[in-house]
């Protein structure tokens, strides 16, 4: 009994280690690359063992030579800056939008909020790349294309549903008792939304809006279909090391992982509140 017990843990933590293997070799290959030279980058068979270089981090955050003597700012940093923008942007309308409708649909118990429920639950499993292409059309026809209004309105496809998803799992957790009393002291819908549910549902709104930050941080298609060179996302800085006579591998890696260092930071520091989101709302 004992000799089986011990052969089942040690397959779980076998399973466990293959599982953490899988995860994190994209992401531990691709720091190596990032402070490789060309040479350790492309020499078959890999090397493991090399010398590494900041050269790649350098010139993605500071520059080249010419642009460090021009006093320029680096694609890459002008590309953050703009996924702050649109990410940032587009959360913030979400949570102003979202938070009623995830109320209505968290109290509302029919038919017609289940359908709505599945309606936006539908978005998170519908490809972007089904609605790109008419998006484009109508962008560059109304002037949406390459603007900042452009990239937050389209990037509510993202974070709203989720958001409503979200939220609506934290309303449907909350007492109605407390709602009943305020209603019973003569508040009404409004004043009950502001001041009584907002405030206690804080956590669940700040986690919701955590993890469509991420979403929408991470997305590429919409900046690679609708964006131009002003409101570019960093996610498209990536595919500046891609020059018409080579590919430098080095600085695509070393873009890479600055673009994924907002997310696995905020993945790290809230992994509960991300957790619980998603759990809540986006699986469930």
């Amino acid at each position: 009994m004992l000799l089986r017990t011990l052969a089942q843990k040690l397959a779980l933590a076998l399973c466990y280690l293959a599982f953490a293997g899988f995860v994190l070799f994209p992401l531990v290959w691709i720091f190596m690359m990032s402070i490789k030279n060309f040479g350790d980058i492309i020499a078959y068979p890999p090397r493991f063992l090399f010398t590494p270089t900041l050269e790649n981090y350098v010139e993605v955050l500071f520059g080249n030579e010419a642009q460090r003597a021009g006093g320029q700012v680096p694609d890459l940093l002008k590309f953050l800056m703009n996924s702050v923008i649109i990410s940032g942007g587009a959360v913030l309308i979400s949570a102003l939008l979202g938070i009623p409708a995830a109320y209505a649909l968290a109290r509302r118990r029919d038919k017609t909020s289940d359908k709505l429920r599945f309606t936006f639950l539908s978005f998170r499993f519908a490809p972007e790349l089904a609605v790109i292409l008419p998006l484009y059309v109508i962008y560059t026809r109304i002037g949406l294309y390459d603007s900042y209004v452009g990239m937050i309105l389209v990037h509510q496809l993202i974070t709203l549903p989720l958001m409503i998803l979200i939220l609506a799992s934290f309303f449907r957790d909350m007492p109605i008792e407390i709602e009943e009393a305020a209603r019973i002291d003569g508040a009404r819908i409004w004043t009950m939304l502001t001041r009584i549910v907002v405030p206690i549902a804080r956590p669940g709104i700040a986690s919701a809006m955590m993890i469509a930050f991420i979403f929408s941080w991470n997305n590429m298609i919409f900046g690679l279909v609708l964006a131009g060179g002003s409101t570019r996302p960093v996610t498209m800085g990536i595919l500046q090391a891609m020059t018409f006579d080579q590919i430098k591998w080095g600085m695509m890696a070393a873009s890479a992982m600055v673009s994924a260092l907002p997310g696995m930071i905020a993945a790290v520091l809230f992994q509960k509140q991300i957790t619980r989101g998603l759990t809540m709302g986006a699986v469930k």
